[in-house]
């Protein structure tokens, strides 16, 4: 039960972009790694959505009328070895365009907020992407600072095969032939179900884009309903698609395929010892789905389990 000094606390943290935070899966460690934000107009990219949806849910916009997101990266570390999932914008920022389901956008911090952890690029050994959008493969496509070379020297890029094979696909949703480009080198693409690290696996999710991927990372390396973490990537942007997983965004590949998803996700993040990993989720990108009133919520989740 949500007690009201905690539904305050969350819902002030839902204006606000995330910054870095951490939890422990017995031997893992996975921290968000904030590389920038990005204001979302709610019924541009919630187009299913209507006034009275929002009159419903006020607690989800910020003083400004917009979804807060965050931009940034997942870092597991097990041991010695890292692993990034998503790498952000990257140093660029636009400001907000008239009409646009996107409001100001702004990356770039992400090398910095590896270093505060005590991490430097050359110490990731593989780069997983969610998917190919251009806020989730900035620090991959954009060379290193003062460099021509990228900033991951180490790391292979990881892509769902599906994702790769139907990239030209992405090229509607404002990533570049010269971005796929700039990856292609160093892609290696992944399999439903592949370990890529000890205790990740790769879950396909298609739906938001053709080769949409999850990752499921558990203490023991292997899914069996004990505890574990699903990094969703963008099959939700933000915490009111729990409760509303049929709300599908406006640059959903296939909206009905991404809202089936939702669905089952939600379901799935129900289970005992299930925390979700939502990149997007505002400052509560770590949580669990509980039922209220009736309905599924997220509940966010800290490194002490509270609020």
């Amino acid at each position: 039960m949500t007690t009201p000094t905690q539904h305050h606390t969350a819902s002030a943290r839902l204006h606000r972009p995330s910054g870095i935070r951490s939890l422990r899966l017995g031997e893992t460690k996975v921290t968000y790694v904030p590389d920038g934000a990005v204001q979302l107009t709610p019924r541009g990219w919630l187009p299913d959505t209507t006034e009275e949806d929002w009159a419903a849910h006020p607690e989800y916009l910020d003083d400004t009328g917009h979804l807060a997101a965050g931009i940034g990266g997942l870092l597991v570390e097990h041991g010695d070895r890292a692993l990034l999932i998503d790498a952000g914008f990257g140093p660029q920022s636009f400001p907000a365009e008239p009409g646009s389901a996107i409001g100001a956008i702004r990356g770039g911090a992400l090398l910095d907020n590896l270093a505060a952890l005590g991490r430097g690029p050359e110490e990731i050994e593989a780069v997983a992407f969610t998917h190919l959008h251009t806020d989730h493969i900035g620090w991959a496509w954009h060379p290193a600072p003062d460099s021509d070379g990228p900033v991951f020297t180490r790391a292979d890029y990881l892509v769902a095969e599906p994702e790769w094979s139907q990239r030209d696909l992405l090229e509607a949703h404002g990533t570049s032939k010269a971005q796929l480009a700039a990856l292609a080198p160093k892609v290696r693409t992944t399999t439903d179900g592949q370990e890529i690290f000890p205790g990740v696996r790769v879950r396909f999710i298609p739906g938001h884009t053709p080769g949409h991927a999850a990752y499921v990372i558990t203490p023991g390396g292997q899914d069996t309903g004990g505890q574990r973490l699903i990094a969703f990537g963008d099959a939700l942007h933000s915490p009111v698609q729990i409760s509303h997983p049929e709300w599908s965004a406006a640059p959903d590949h296939d909206s009905a395929q991404s809202a089936g998803f939702r669905r089952s996700l939600v379901t799935e993040l129900q289970e005992p010892g299930t925390i979700g990993f939502g990149i997007h989720f505002a400052d509560v990108v770590f949580g669990r789905v509980r039922t209220e009133e009736g309905r599924a919520v997220w509940q966010p989740v800290d490194a002490d389990g509270g609020f």
